[in-house]
Parts: structure tokens; sequence; C-alpha cells
């Protein structure tokens, strides 16, 4: 434990990108606040320093998932997973964070006490087992919404007959051999589409078995703009100007995504097939039933994908799985995929607020029963912030605005003498999902989360450019956020 402070006035829950990114904002923008970020692990950098199978990388192009404050310098537009963690820790060191963070630490609870104007955090060591009380005015919830204990494993028939190996990527052993092995990835994602490039390297045989596809787009893994321009602009400048073009793509490709799905269907499916050839069977492998974004695209930098494909490194097979066996998995259609390892990319397991027992005046807070203001804070709640980043862009675009919206909200309480902030429903709004997303992991569990409302500011806007300018300019004077 690095300072025996135990009483501070922002508390950051999870030390992962959203986490050292709010408490350099804090060191930005509100210097004169004390804060402490509670990490239940024992390193820093979150879901890039949890996730440890061959080939991560980011889903997202690295000048929107970097930080805004800090350039990404790395020429790689798509970047592995140690480069994004040491960037992460880069961060922490410039602005001094991580004397700041306590590890071992898991919230368990937090109770805001209207009297004293502030909340009152339990934790939980993990390497002492002892409870460490901690108070603050202001928390900011930084541990994302999957379950870092466990990911989505689906009950199959004849699992424990398998001879082989079972892995799910969240919890990658370390001496895993899988040298001249066969290996069957279940899934059609992510995680899925970045095993199977960086593993056929190395396997007898590589099969990605899928019950459904998903749309794969083919990225460059350098920005062709931003290398132009490096040779005559500043990084920093050169970051800034790619940024942006970036984000504004991002926001044409979903737009048309919603206004013209069948273009931007028959643009995707195309590209594929100019990758794989005429041959291949497009239609049955990486035609989806539903439209682009439905779902989260999948970027595969400078087609890696499709190059294991046609190199025969890799396969793709698209069936419905009837029950494993000694062997490996048998399938619906009768066919026999023989393995000798079994990789279970199957998704994540939601857990909303990371767990944590919330209660106002020791009431427990149903989280379901609240509506999100601004995608960040709660109807009736005061004090408390989470980040959850966009479901059709980078997290981290959106989990900058929200840590620098909080340090507005603390600089205007300094200034103003105030102890609290609570947004209050004060006329009629509509109910909705908060994570308005078909993928499988938010629909198994969307009734765990809060409602967002059908208009501003209760309604999460899936927009940058809309959230850059209110979150970022707009006054702090609103009829529905109350200050105290």
């Amino acid at each position: 434990m690095n300072t025996t402070s135990n009483s501070v006035d922002v508390l950051i829950i999870g030390a992962g990108l959203s986490g050292i990114g709010g408490a350099c904002q804090l060191r930005r923008h509100s210097p004169e606040r004390s804060f402490a970020i509670l990490e239940s692990r024992a390193a820093s950098g979150g879901t890039w320093d949890l996730f440890r199978y061959p080939g991560i990388r980011s889903d997202s192009d690295m000048y929107t998932l970097s930080y805004g404050f800090k350039p990404w310098r790395n020429k790689s537009s798509i970047a592995d997973g140690g480069s994004i963690l040491n960037y992460i820790r880069d961060a922490a060191r410039e602005y001094d964070v991580e004397s700041h963070i306590r590890y071992h630490h898991k919230v368990v609870s937090a109770d805001w006490s209207a009297s004293e104007q502030r909340w009152h955090v339990t934790a939980e060591r993990g390497d002492t087992g002892e409870s460490v009380a901690i108070s603050c005015q202001f928390i900011l919830s930084c541990s994302g919404y999957y379950d870092y204990d466990a990911g989505y494993t689906p009950e199959f028939a004849g699992r424990d007959d398998f001879k082989g190996e079972v892995i799910h990527p969240q919890h990658w052993p370390d001496d895993l051999d899988y040298k001249d092995k066969r290996v069957v990835v279940i899934g059609s994602g992510a995680t899925a589409v970045t095993l199977l490039p960086e593993m056929s390297k190395d396997t007898a045989s590589m099969t990605m078995l899928q019950r459904s596809p998903t749309y794969i787009a083919s990225i460059p893994a350098r920005d062709a703009m931003a290398e132009m321009l490096r040779k005559w602009l500043p990084d920093s400048v050169v970051f800034r100007l790619t940024r942006w073009k970036r984000v504004l793509f991002q926001m044409y490709v979903y737009q048309l995504s919603r206004r013209k799905p069948k273009l931007l269907r028959r643009f995707l499916l195309q590209r594929v097939r100019e990758e794989l050839g005429p041959d291949y069977d497009v239609a049955t492998h990486f035609t989806p039933s539903y439209n682009p974004w439905d779902q989260r695209l999948c970027a595969v930098p400078d087609g890696d994908l499709f190059a294991a494909i046609r190199e025969g490194r890799a396969d793709v097979v698209t069936d419905h799985i009837d029950s494993f066996n000694t062997d490996g998995i048998r399938l619906q259609s009768g066919k026999q995929l023989d393995a000798d390892i079994i990789i279970m990319a199957t998704g994540l397991n939601l857990k909303f607020a990371g767990g944590v027992q919330y209660s106002v005046n020791q009431q427990a807070i149903d989280f379901t029963k609240h509506y999100v203001y601004r995608g960040m804070m709660f109807s009736d709640i005061p004090n408390l912030a989470f980040v959850v980043g966009y479901t059709n862009s980078s997290w981290t675009l959106k989990a900058d605005l929200t840590s620098k919206y909080m340090c507005r909200l603390l600089n205007q309480m300094s200034g103003s003498g105030y102890t609290s902030v609570t947004p209050r429903v004060k006329a009629a709004v509509g109910e909705q999902p908060l994570l308005d997303f078909e993928a499988g992991y938010v629909l198994r569990s969307r009734e765990q989360f809060p409602k967002q409302g059908d208009r501003f500011p209760w309604k999460v806007y899936q927009n940058y450019i809309r959230d850059f300018f209110s979150l970022g300019f707009s006054s702090l004077k609103d009829d529905e956020l109350e200050f105290r």
C-alpha cells in the first residue's frame, strides 16, 4: 500500500485502460483532488494484462483506442496486447498514477451516507484476506462490464469424454504446447479471428467452428495517411489528425450500416470474396443473417485471417455441435472434427459494476430501477459515475469524455461549495435497454443493467462528436442535475 490515507476525494475502481485514464485526467484537470485506485488483481492493465492468448491485439484502431491526451506513437494501427499494456503503464508513470494504485484490493461494497455526504467503501485484500475501509466523496467505477473471474462457457454434451485439453481464452495456460497439434476454436468473434492466423503458424491443423458467421473486414495494419504525414509533421499533430479521421470514418460506416445496410453488406462480402477467391463458399462461412453493426464487426489487420485460409493453414466450419467425444467434436451434420485442443472462444459473462454492492443510507441499490444520465451517472444516486465505452467505436473515446466530465463536475462542486451532485428525472421519459446491442453476451445479461431513456440527457447516444461537445463544453446547469 503506497499511501496510508483511507480517505480521499475520488476513489477509482479498477486500474485498467479506463481507470488509469481517469486518474490521468484527474491529474490534468483537477490536480488538487486526492485519489486512490483500488485494483483487485496484482497488476495494472485490466483486460490487456488478464488476456494472454496468442496474438492478442486490439479490435479497434489505436488512434482511437489510445488516450486523447497521450499520442499513440507506434506505427501499428492495430496493436498487440503487449504494446497496449506498455502504453497504459507508460501513461501511469508519466502522470505519477502508479503510486496511487492499491493492488489486491477487491471492492465488495459501497454505501453513501447522506449525513456525511461521503461514500464508505469496503474492500477485501486478496493477498492478506483482511478487510479495508476507505471513504471518499466521489466514485468513478472503471471495472468494465464483464466478469474477470470466468468467461462464458456453454454446456456441451460429452465434454468430460474428450481426452484432450479444453481451454477458455480468458484463462490461457502459460505452458500450453500447441505445436503440431490439431486445434479447434469454437466461436467466430474477435478472439477466434485473432487466434486462427496466429496459432495456425505452428499447429498441424486449425479450425474455426462457428454456429453462424460474423462480418469480418480487412483493414491496413498501418494508417497510410499517418505514415505520410509523419514525414512533415510532429507526432502529436499526426496523432490528432489521424484520430479525427478515424472517428469520422467509424461514424460514417456506422451510419451507413443504419441507413443503407444492404449497400454496406454487399461491400463487406465483396471484399471477402476478393480475399478468398471465387471458389470459396463465402455464402456459408462469411455471410451473416443480420445486418452490419447489429453486432460488432471484426477487424483483421492486412487480412491475416484470410491469408491463413488461402494458404491452407486454417479452415472454417459452419455447423452446430451435437456433442463432444473422446477424439473431438461431433457435429449435427454428422461430421467429426478431431482435435487435441479445443478452445472455447465463446464470449464473456457480463457483470455490472464489478459486482460491487452499492447502497444509499444502508438501503441496497437495484440499478435496474435507475436511468443512466449522459451515459455515465445514475438517477437518484449521488457522486457516482461509471465508464462504459461505445459499442460502435473505440471504448476509450467515451472513457476519456466520461472522466473529463467528472473533473468538470468536481471543479464545479469545489468552486461553488457543493458536496454532492445527483441526476434527477424531472419529466416523463421512456425506457430502453442500456446496451441496445444484439451480441450474445449482451442478450444473456441485459436484465442485469440499468436502463436508458428515450430523450436527452437519459438516452445513451452512440455518437462521439455529439458527446464530445455535450460532455466537454456544454453548461453544467441542467434542470435534471441537482447540486447540493
